[in-house]
């Protein structure tokens, strides 16, 4: 038994020597042992490899601003552990973690003992979280996002009501699959009989593989572009300002503060949501509360502005779709703006087309590394860069303290979500 956090929270990561292992066999056998607490709540599941986060967040915030009481379960945590399981978008309390990691525990290990072996650390976290909205606090929807892929994911025990594949790209390939049809075919894995699907894939080798999945499960597909349109778009005081037809409505001028044109396909997304459980009668929500709910998301380490003078922007672009974003953002808000980047990734990432892509805006680019098992040396990112403008610092504090200055430019910090997390808390001190 664990009487304080700190203990609770790395015996969860001890977990991590596990590694990663595809299947649903050890959630089933944890699930069926804890009463099948996934099956208690209406649950929205969300895939893809960019957007997810963003997707959950104007999702739970229009459900919020309606009067539901939503919980959501994703991945990673930009500040505190507990992010990952959240009702109404407050973390857990640590007392409540502990009590979690006591209920999972004597399970993980009675686990070990069969031929299924020990759970993974995003297993516990996924079996924690399932128990606590179940059984601890049970919320009217949950909105749930994978971890890795879909097929196999430790979350897609669940029948949900609805899914959503926000996009695919590739990521994660080494897991995977090394072609479009093949991540695609892992993400449409989420899809199950009787939960319609709504995406924003726009390759078409991607969109033919959910297409053909849907046809064998017979539900109803809502893709962008065909049955979702984005009819108009602007800015507005930097904001995103569109006009919007779904399948069941159409919207003028709607507003977003997150800010880029993906912002806009992650929102339509989520509004197609809203509106297939409307006609569903499921969750009745007024279109005043769906604005306000748009317009009050905000999701930490996205295109985030941490300081306006100097204007520091951190956005947690850590693989190439990712960077194609912040790019087209950087272009729509900045173009006439000094950019200056700081990079850091994973060394398991396809970093050069990452760095070759950025260097399309960057004035000049620093890069550095961070304390995390997977992260690239300061030098091999350093070398990867073409443009002459570079630098490289070994610490990331270091690195912030020296490249930024008092200016009227523009500083992003950028890469991996793990490096993003360390720079959000430093700035935010």
């Amino acid at each position: 038994m664990f009487t304080n956090y700190k203990d609770a929270v790395e015996w969860i990561h001890s977990r991590l020597k596990f590694g990663i292992k595809p299947g649903l066999k050890r959630m089933e056998w944890m699930m069926e042992r804890l009463g099948n607490p996934e099956k208690k709540i209406p649950i929205i599941h969300i895939a893809g490899t960019n957007g997810k986060g963003s997707t959950v967040s104007y999702l739970q915030n229009i459900f919020t601003e309606a009067g539901y009481k939503v919980g959501t379960f994703t991945s990673p945590y930009i500040e505190v552990f507990n992010e990952r399981i959240s009702v109404d978008g407050e973390p857990i309390s640590d007392d409540e973690m502990v009590a979690l990691v006591n209920e999972i525990k004597p399970l993980s290990e009675q686990l070990a003992e069969t031929e299924l072996n020990s759970p993974t650390e995003f297993e516990v976290i996924t079996a924690m979280a399932f128990y606590y909205f179940g059984v601890v606090n049970q919320p009217d929807i949950i909105i749930l996002e994978t971890g890795l892929g879909g097929k196999f994911d430790s979350t897609n025990i669940v029948e949900p009501i609805l899914s959503i594949i926000t996009n695919v790209g590739f990521d994660h390939m080494a897991i995977l699959g090394d072609t479009i049809e093949e991540i695609a075919g892992e993400k449409a894995g989420i899809i199950k009989e009787n939960a319609p699907v709504i995406t924003g894939v726009g390759n078409k080798k991607a969109l033919d593989v959910i297409q053909r999945t849907v046809e064998e499960k017979n539900v109803p597909l809502f893709a962008l572009d065909n049955d979702i349109k984005i009819t108009e778009s602007s800015l507005k005081e930097n904001q995103e300002l569109f006009s919007l037809s779904t399948p069941f409505r159409n919207y003028e001028d709607l507003l977003l503060t997150m800010r880029g044109e993906h912002q806009l396909k992650n929102a339509s997304l989520a509004v197609t949501a809203i509106n297939y459980l409307q006609e569903e009668n499921k969750f009745p929500i007024t279109e005043k509360q769906l604005r306000t709910g748009l317009e009050k998301t905000s999701w930490k380490g996205r295109f985030e502005t941490m300081s306006k003078d100097p204007l520091i922007i951190i956005d947690g672009a850590h693989n190439i779709e990712g960077v194609e974003s912040l790019v087209d953002v950087v272009n729509r808000h900045y173009g006439d703006r000094k950019i200056h980047i700081l990079f850091s990734a994973l060394a398991d990432k396809d970093f050069k087309p990452m760095i070759e892509r950025l260097t399309a805006i960057a004035t000049s680019m620093a890069f550095t590394t961070f304390d995390f098992p997977r992260a690239a040396s300061a030098v091999d990112l350093y070398d990867a860069c073409p443009i002459e403008d570079k630098r490289y610092y070994e610490s990331w504090e270091e690195a912030l303290e020296k490249f930024i200055q008092c200016n009227d430019d523009v500083y992003i910090v950028t890469g991996s979500l793990y490096f993003i997390s360390g720079v959000r808390r430093y700035l935010m001190k």
